[in-house]
């Protein structure tokens, strides 16, 4: 399991580092993905597999399954954890997550995601403002 968040940077080809707690989970090929909240989605390889099997069954379905499912599986990259615990990550992919330079590495369960870092503030900011109506959201949907 995944927890916490780490603040890092990106080198000039496009590199971060893996938190050293991350990586024995996530192991040497991760796939990175687009995210839902405009973050990316890292997994281990057995993960995602799990996880393409699930959106792989909607692309025949309704037209909300089918963009979820393209925009999970299309955007998805196979890279390596180099000897250092850095990943590459593809440009496409930092630009869709509005990444120049600073990010913020946050476990959730079981993967990881990439936030750019003035991003993952705001977003956390406006969840602990509003963290006792999401609870009380979450407890009605039983």
């Amino acid at each position: 399991m995944f927890l916490g968040e780490y603040f890092h940077t990106f080198d000039t080809k496009n590199r971060i580092s893996v938190p050293s707690k991350f990586r024995k989970g996530l192991g040497r090929v991760v796939v990175v993905t687009r995210g839902l909240d405009h973050c990316l989605y890292v997994y281990a390889r057995k993960a995602w597999e799990r996880e393409a099997q699930t959106h792989a069954t909607a692309v025949n379905g309704s037209s909300a399954r089918r963009g979820l499912a393209r925009l999970f599986l299309a955007g998805s990259s196979e890279v390596d954890v180099d000897g250092n615990g850095r990943v590459l990550i593809p440009e496409h992919l930092k630009a869709f997550a509005g990444i120049k330079e600073k990010a913020v590495i946050a476990g959730v369960a079981d993967r990881v995601e990439i936030w750019e870092e003035n991003a993952w503030k705001k977003y956390t900011t406006d969840i602990e403002r509003d963290a006792d109506a999401f609870a009380e959201k979450v407890g009605d949907i039983k």
